[in-house]
């Protein structure tokens, strides 16, 4: 039986879902219709609600009438798509994380700079979709692909989808830098803060808890990493949806239990899961703070 609840911070929305979610509420004061080129972040709750709104998502454009508002999502769009908008005289907002288009920028440079370019990331990920098309690049999203690249090349230099498992990216970064002794390294490291700082309090969470559960839609690529690294860390971990996502067997023999969520996942997720769990169990419950999370992005003018 659950007699304690351990809720983690950070957790939760991050500046760049902030940001792109406010880009959408705001347009919408301004523009009817909205349209969306595909979720503007990856969680099924904040999609119905800005459907409810009057945003309209879609995954191509030719589903956009000309001349309309288009906002791309949050984890960028390829150059064709940006050429095909322009074309079509859509007017273009971009919700794109600055830290998604700084991994574009640095793509571009190491292209200019005559580099070959290694992508770190998830195929058939919306992130890694827009990026991989900004330059020639291979991608690699294992140790397995490590192992199977050939570039003939003294220049080459890698570069990292945003959203990756720290873990999992440091073991194929040492492969890299095995294989290519020379290969170059993003000026920052290209996994972004929010990711870094609820993977290292799942990591702290791991420490205490005999489960942990992550909020978070399941094509949320953070959140599934935060499952990940809770394992990796010798604790068992589920992705759910919501409360009612819950397997009731998962809590048995369960004393402490560990609760976070995804940077796309909404913060009344976790205030309904915590209250349903009170009334259950009649547990503790304990806030323990890793990190305090300030970074703000500014907002696009919108007309």
């Amino acid at each position: 039986m659950v007699k304690n609840i351990i809720l983690i911070k950070p957790r939760g929305f991050c500046a760049g879902v902030n940001r792109a979610i406010e880009i959408v509420e705001n347009a919408l004061k301004i523009h009817n219709p909205v349209y969306v080129k595909h979720q503007i972040v990856h969680n099924n709750y904040v999609i119905k609600d800005l459907e409810k709104k009057g945003a309209i998502f879609v995954e191509e454009l030719n589903e956009i009438p000309d001349n309309n508002l288009v906002i791309f999502s949050a984890h960028g769009v390829s150059p064709k798509v940006r050429e095909e908008a322009e074309k079509r005289n859509l007017n273009i907002l971009d919700a794109t994380c600055p830290l998604v288009t700084k991994v574009h920028l640095e793509a571009i440079r190491y292209n200019k700079e005559g580099y070959s370019i290694i992508l770190i990331g998830h195929k058939g990920h919306q992130e890694v979709i827009g990026t991989i098309d900004e330059a020639p690049m291979f991608l690699v999203g294992n140790i397995n692909d490590v192992d199977n690249l050939k570039i003939n090349s003294d220049k080459i230099a890698y570069i990292t989808q945003t959203t990756l498992s720290l873990d999992d990216t440091k073991n194929i970064v040492d492969a890299l830098k095995k294989k290519y002794p020379n290969i170059e390294s993003p000026k920052s490291n290209d996994i972004c803060y929010a990711t870094q700082n609820r993977q290292n309090a799942v990591k702290e969470l791991a420490k205490r808890c005999d489960l942990i559960l992550v909020i978070g839609s399941k094509n949320s690529s953070n959140s599934n990493r935060l499952v990940e690294t809770a394992k990796l860390h010798l604790c068992n971990s589920y992705l759910i949806e919501d409360k009612d996502s819950i397997n009731q067997e998962w809590l048995e023999n369960v004393e402490n239990l560990g609760i976070t969520s995804g940077a796309s996942a909404p913060e009344f997720l976790v205030e309904e899961l915590i209250n349903y769990l009170k009334n259950k169990f009649n547990c503790e419950i304990e806030y323990q703070n890793v990190i305090e999370e300030n970074v703000k992005f500014t907002l696009p003018v919108i007309n």
